[in-house]
């Protein structure tokens, strides 16, 4: 089979220019629009078909009403939430802990924070709550009974959705914070008993003025993370 270079070249274009958007203009996403993008998001490869995925999308009211219950929790009662799952290990190895600092070297530099000002980080991280000023959001959730294969497919799924979206104009930033509310979302979404909140996204219009300043998030060449055996 031959591949077609202009396919090939604007699915690469998608990828490459799909990033956690965390600042997003006030302008609306249409039904139509989202139910494009999850119904062929839900296309995801998944082991024996499973299909482990769910999402709950909410916008206008039912969105307001979900950010001003994690609001008030956030910042009256912050340290009595937390996941049902740990994100990173409580020792990250030092290669990703390097990482995860030149991320926040990066990003927080980008906005004119300093490492320091734990005060400017602290509003920084609660705008998550408010999925950055974005449309639409979804919270992503899978079955506490599945084991880890699931979670692979769950994030395959989710990474089909960014870049269904980023195809369409729109960006997206995957949010694990949202895990930490999982009680809050329960009472403003109809999640089954089973149903664990792996993460929340915020999706919509990017602010262009961030768009053109925001700095490309380092990644590692190829290298670092790929070995080729009988070529």
């Amino acid at each position: 089979m031959t591949s077609d270079p202009d396919t090939v070249s604007a699915v690469d274009h998608v990828m490459r220019g799909r990033f956690a958007n965390r600042f997003y203009v006030d302008r609306p996403v249409g039904f139509a629009t989202v139910t494009q993008i999850i119904d062929v998001a839900r296309h995801a490869a998944t082991g024996g078909n499973v299909q482990p995925w769910r999402v709950h999308l909410v916008t206008g009211h039912a969105k307001a009403a979900l950010v001003g219950a994690i609001g008030v929790a956030h910042e009256t009662e912050a340290g009595a939430h937390s996941a049902e799952y740990n994100y990173f290990p409580e020792n990250l190895p030092e290669l990703y802990a390097s990482r995860r600092r030149e991320f926040g070297a990066v990003f927080y530099g980008s906005i004119g924070i300093d490492a320091k000002d734990q005060a400017a980080r602290a509003a920084q991280t609660a705008r998550n709550y408010r999925f950055f000023g974005a449309p639409v959001g979804l919270i992503f959730t899978i079955d506490r009974h599945l084991e880890k294969g699931s979670w692979l497919d769950l994030g395959m799924f989710i990474q089909n959705v960014m870049l269904a979206a980023r195809a369409r104009g729109f960006d997206t930033c995957a949010q694990e914070f949202f895990a930490r509310y999982h009680a809050v979302i329960r009472h403003h979404l109809p999640l089954a008993p089973e149903e664990m909140v792996v993460c929340g996204m915020s999706m919509g219009f990017a602010d262009p003025e961030w768009s053109q300043r925001r700095p490309p998030m380092p990644k590692a060449p190829i290298e670092d993370i790929a070995s080729f055996h009988g070529f």
